[in-house]
């Protein structure tokens, strides 16, 4: 990691909060309320909190945390930036009691933090992947006990995989696709069966693509509906072939799979799509692509308007 601690946005709330202005509006503040950009008045003196404003065309007062997954939050904005530079920063993430022993918030605090910095790593207009023929791997792993045991699928004639199961019944499926060079996207469905890779694979790779996968029956059929569907055999040690190959996703599985044994430990299976959301992140705005550390951080920053996290329940 790069992060300055010395940096003033780590330790003035008024630097935090221009910085954060600056990464959310670029050109200028706009109202959340009512979308308005024009006749917006900063509200100053010692009636009014510092950064106020107030939009004379709905007569409503925001911040810039207002209509962001910081909405509400008695966190100072100086331990936000630096939660969202340590979990963007660290390859493999960090654990909620981590950022609750640096940051000298509770864990349970720590933990509310990091859920919503997930939340605002989330890709909100998802593009397909694989246009102009591009070469996009496709794969399914599993990590993980279910929390609830699930009763196993009767055998079918046609084995899904090549052990002749549709995946192990009470491990947690986690599907991925990889576009060489380019962005990932994984998935956690309820199971790794046909209907739901077809569904995630159909709704997310371009017809133009050229698929790749290793001999799993979930792809035969399906790979017949797209440009090119290469494949490997695993199962006679056959791991490139040309330009067929897995290799791409099995690497990505590997930073996933460590990061979770080595760093999470433990992670509820309502959960996991977030956490599957970090790594994902992390992966798109990696260094090879020409982001660093900072850029990293401020895509999170901007990523955070729009959404909201509140974890209250619905009964209550």
């Amino acid at each position: 990691m790069t992060i300055n601690l010395t940096d003033p946005i780590f330790n003035d709330e008024t630097a935090a909060r221009e910085f954060m202005e600056a990464q959310r509006w670029p050109d200028g503040p706009y109202c959340p309320h009512c979308g308005a950009t024009e006749n917006i008045k900063r509200l100053e003196g010692k009636s009014h909190r510092p950064g106020l404003y107030q939009c004379n065309a709905c007569r409503g007062h925001f911040s810039v945390t207002v209509g962001t997954v910081y909405e509400r939050s008695k966190v100072p904005l100086t331990k936000w930036l630096l939660a969202v530079h340590l979990l963007t920063a660290s390859k493999k993430g960090m654990s909620s009691h981590q950022i609750h022993r640096m940051l000298g918030v509770t864990y349970k605090t720590a933990w509310f933090m990091t859920h919503r910095i997930r939340e605002a790593m989330t890709d909100a207009s998802p593009k397909p992947m694989g246009g102009g023929g591009k070469a996009v791997e496709v794969d399914e792993t599993y990590f993980g006990k279910t929390d609830e045991p699930r009763a196993p699928k009767k055998k079918r004639a046609t084995p899904y995989t090549r052990k002749g199961h549709g995946g192990p019944a009470n491990k947690r499926a986690v599907v991925a696709l990889v576009e060489r060079g380019g962005m990932v996207r994984s998935f956690h469905p309820d199971r790794a069966d046909i209907p739901n890779v077809r569904e995630i694979v159909f709704c997310n790779i371009s017809r133009e693509a050229t698929l790749n996968t290793d001999e799993s029956g979930l792809y035969k059929a399906l790979g017949k509906e797209f440009a090119k569907h290469a494949t490997v055999k695993h199962t006679a040690n056959e791991y490139v072939r040309g330009d067929a190959h897995t290799n791409t996703i099995e690497g990505f599985f590997s930073i996933f799979k460590r990061g979770m044994k080595g760093v999470y430990q433990h992670c509820g299976e309502q959960h996991l799509h977030r956490y599957l959301t970090e790594f994902d992140f992390r992966y798109n705005n990696r260094t090879a692509l020409g982001v660093d550390d900072a850029e990293r951080a401020a895509k999170a920053i901007k990523g955070a308007a729009g959404k909201r996290l509140t974890y209250r329940r619905l009964d209550a």
